[in-house]
């Protein structure tokens, strides 16, 4: 059991040392690239943070245990949403409505409708892998599109100030020199973070599972407590990072790009190996939870909310009540 405790301690510094690292290396290769934080936020952080979430699922689907690999998921988006939202606004004002974070939002939406329906036709198999990996294509394409957009309009800009700078005698905007390894730096931050995450998660969950299994709580209930918390822990600790360096887009972008790629990579990738099965206990109360915080957060988004410390105590008290209701509701083994 003392193992068991290091191994949950562990996994939370290593976690919180590698989403501040994470957050510093994206945010400096958004600036110096011309890409919009929320992009940033929305791919490469969120897929760094969610890896854990694949690597979960895709045990959990080939042992046979689909209970746990859809659990995992839609445990962690409502995570996602009601922690992962909630605890860093305690600690600092989190801004939900950054420019295309609405747009990402109702995307984000439609595709947990779609994953609910498809839920529905039970074992989710090649045809719903192809849905939903198609549905992944549609969003990195997307995501692109406005990066090469944004750079363009960035360097348009840069390119008038150059022109200005130019007619009052000036010899340029300034000295670049050292950028080169400036990019280099952060994108050995990015790689860092990447890595660390999900071995931080590992320990951390390794540890969890332990501690509840010892408590005498089922599969089904670590799946969507203990894992799916183990498993937000990336998105948390690069959230509450973001949020106090006061990088909204970032934290914003964290949370709904997640969210995305636990449905259409997670789930795509995870059923396109092997058939998933739903259990009936989720279908009746965890995938509606899910599908409420995904309308939450479109609405947070589309009203443009700054989330202060008395919503995101709300939104905190919220999970923790889900997580009172999974436990009193749910058998033990």
């Amino acid at each position: 059991m003392l193992f068991d405790y290091v191994s949950l301690a562990g996994g939370l510094v290593v976690l919180i040392i590698a989403g501040d690292i994470l957050v510093r290396g994206s945010v400096g290769v958004a600036q110096r690239l011309g890409i919009p934080n929320l992009v940033i936020g929305l791919t490469i952080v969120a897929f760094g943070t969610s890896a854990p979430e694949l690597v979960i699922s895709l045990k959990a689907a080939t042992e046979g245990a689909g209970g746990i690999a859809i659990g995992n998921v839609v445990g962690s988006n409502i995570a996602n949403v009601l922690l992962v939202l909630g605890m860093p606004a305690m600690i600092a004002a989190t801004p939900c409505g950054e420019d295309g974070a609405t747009k990402n939002a109702i995307f984000m939406f439609a595709v947990s409708i779609i994953f609910v329906i498809l839920c529905f036709f039970s074992p989710l198999g090649l045809i719903s892998s192809l849905i939903l990996l198609a549905l992944l294509a549609v969003f990195l394409g997307d995501s692109a599109l406005s990066a090469l957009k944004h750079r363009k309009e960035k360097k348009a800009s840069d390119f008038a100030a150059a022109k200005i700078a130019e007619e009052e005698g000036n010899e340029g905007l300034e000295d670049v020199e050292g950028v080169p390894d400036a990019m280099a730096v952060a994108g050995v931050y990015i790689v860092l973070g990447l890595i660390g995450l999900p071995l931080g998660a590992h320990f951390t969950i390794e540890g969890a599972t332990s501690v509840a299994q010892d408590w005498g709580v089922s599969d089904a209930v670590i799946a969507l407590t203990v894992i799916a918390l183990g498993t937000s822990l990336p998105e948390l600790a690069t959230t509450v990072m973001a949020a106090v360096r006061q990088h909204g887009a970032v934290a914003i972008g964290n949370v709904i790009g997640s969210n995305i790629f636990n449905l259409v990579a997670i789930m795509g990738i995870t059923t396109a190996v092997v058939p998933v099965d739903v259990p009936a206990e989720i279908l009746k109360f965890d995938i509606w939870v899910m599908l409420a915080c995904a309308m939450l957060l479109l609405g947070l988004a589309a009203r443009r909310v700054c989330l202060g410390r008395v919503s995101g105590f709300v939104l905190f008290s919220s999970y923790c009540l889900y997580i009172f209701a999974v436990y009193w509701f749910s058998p033990t083994i």
